[in-house]
């Protein structure tokens, strides 16, 4: 799993929020387990848990409520063999019958001592708990990316994981999905509403906020190159047009027939070659007297249509 910089600060702002209750304790282990935990069988019916985790912080944050919940834990670090060799961190927890009564509490094995797909119902029953486990489903499991394509998951090993976050979301007012992904599945949103509503009820506010903040800056950024790509397609227009013009002017007066033009059309065409670079809206305000823009450029149009007419007239005489 991909660490962004804004993942890594969403994760680093969760794992610094304290659960005061023990069920938000429970909720938020049991969201560890089902997102990067995995069971050893031992022999003779002994267990072991260990913890995969990307990030140092998240594992201290394990390790301090399994202690909070009277669990034993140890840290422990590795370079993976794979990919970049980076390194990773592991929370092992020992098969002891009060390991195995508090992770049964949380959801993580049944009352026969089997690991469970997903957690029971009661896990999360409180808004709090819900809360504390979708704050546990990122730490262990989550990525996050924006601003221009934002999208929001939560990595489980199957599917069954992915789908009790997405049904824990639902019940908090946030639309999530699912998909499998060969190896594992996801819950996930692409939508910014799905994303901050997410980010806000696992706690991380001061990322939320700092999401509003690249959006509206990209927003604007986005903004500014339309009205630069706008003006640049004026400027070749009218760039286009003027030259338009001045060719039809220069014709015209070359061919004799711009003397027995209309006075109007005497004074535009003046107007155009004195300023070739001018707008209509600024040979209108140049005009004695001044005339609107539209006047000006029905002229200008005029000027052209009438060169064009004489060049074709050549055309057929030769």
């Amino acid at each position: 799993m991909t660490i962004t910089p804004l993942a890594g600060a969403a994760r680093a702002e969760l794992a610094s929020l304290a659960p005061e209750r023990r069920c938000d304790r429970l909720a938020e282990i049991s969201a560890l387990f089902h997102t990067a935990g995995t069971v050893h069988l031992l022999g003779r019916g002994a267990l072991s848990f260990h913890l995969d985790l990307a990030e140092s912080a998240v594992a201290r944050r394990g390790y301090s409520i399994l202690r909070q919940l009277r669990v034993e834990s140890e840290i422990r670090t590795y370079n993976r063999r794979a990919f970049d060799r980076a390194a990773r961190t592991q929370l092992l927890v020992s098969g002891s019958p009060h390991s195995i009564e508090t992770l049964t509490q949380a959801g993580v094995l049944g009352d026969d001592g089997l690991p469970l797909d997903r957690p029971a119902g009661k896990v999360v029953a409180r808004p709090c708990c819900r809360s504390a486990y979708l704050r546990g489903a990122f730490l262990g499991g989550g990525s996050l990316s924006g601003p221009t394509s934002p999208h929001l998951e939560i990595r489980t090993p199957l599917h069954a994981g992915a789908a009790f976050v997405r049904s824990v979301a639902s019940a908090a007012g946030i639309r999530m999905r699912v998909a499998d992904r060969g190896s594992h599945s996801v819950a996930y949103a692409k939508s910014w509403e799905g994303i901050e509503a997410y980010l806000s009820a696992a706690g991380a506010v001061e990322t939320v906020l700092a999401l509003e903040e690249r959006a509206l800056v990209a927003e604007l950024r986005a903004e500014a190159n339309r009205l630069a790509n706008a003006d640049h397609a004026n400027l070749v227009r009218q760039s286009r047009s003027a030259r338009a013009q001045l060719d039809a002017v220069r014709r015209l007066e070359r061919d004799g027939a711009l003397a027995r033009l209309a006075p109007g059309l005497q004074a535009a065409a003046e107007l155009r070659r004195r300023h070739p670079s001018l707008s209509s809206r600024e040979l209108a305000a140049r005009a004695d007297p001044p005339v609107s823009k539209a006047a000006m450029a029905g002229r200008l149009a005029r000027l052209v249509s009438l060169a064009e007419a004489a060049g074709d007239d050549r055309d057929a005489a030769a």
